[in-house]
């Protein structure tokens, strides 16, 4: 059960990845094209602006998800290193409680807010719910409290997980 559980938690933090990497390279490329139409041609586009905002509601949202579970997120270090070994891992646990809690949060509140705005639309995509453009927010509660579970239950992913492929070689 462990094993296929941290399975699973692998491949939902390479979706994760996948999704905010993809949602990152379309804001790239239309911010510019908005930006070249206004200036460069005299003709703005109205979609490329609020498409970007919600591309990057989705990368924050997913992304934080997945950088929770790599431990790449903000933290700050200085109690940690000012206690004992036993503290220190009373304090990580502590954290990953709390952030458990942000993701029932995440889900319960960013549930009622989709059910809230689903009968809107953007002025730029009439046929795009409202809603739609917040699911990123339970969905991130989902994955993070998925990730939660793991470091409390199994621990850090191991050292061969996919997370850490791109740190730094020491020889």
């Amino acid at each position: 059960m462990k094993t296929l559980y941290r399975s699973a938690m692998e491949w939902l933090y390479i979706a994760c990845i996948a999704t905010a990497g993809l949602a990152m390279i379309v804001i790239t490329l239309i911010i510019p094209y908005g930006v070249f139409m206004r200036y460069a041609m005299d003709s703005a586009a109205s979609w490329p602006e609020p498409a970007g905002i919600l591309l990057m509601v989705l990368f924050s949202f997913v992304g934080g998800a997945a950088a929770y579970r790599a431990n790449a997120h903000i933290a700050v270090g200085t109690l940690l290193n000012m206690v004992n070994d036993v503290n220190r891992k009373h304090l990580q646990r502590t954290g990953d409680i709390g952030m458990g809690i942000i993701g029932l949060f995440m889900i319960k509140w960013g549930i009622l807010l989709v059910q809230t705005v689903w009968q809107n639309t953007i002025g730029e995509f009439p046929g795009l719910s409202v809603g739609v453009t917040y699911l990123p927010i339970p969905i991130a509660g989902v994955i993070t409290l998925l990730f939660c579970i793991e470091r409390l239950w199994l621990g850090q992913p191991p050292e061969d997980s996919f997370t850490f492929r791109d740190q730094p070689q020491t020889e």
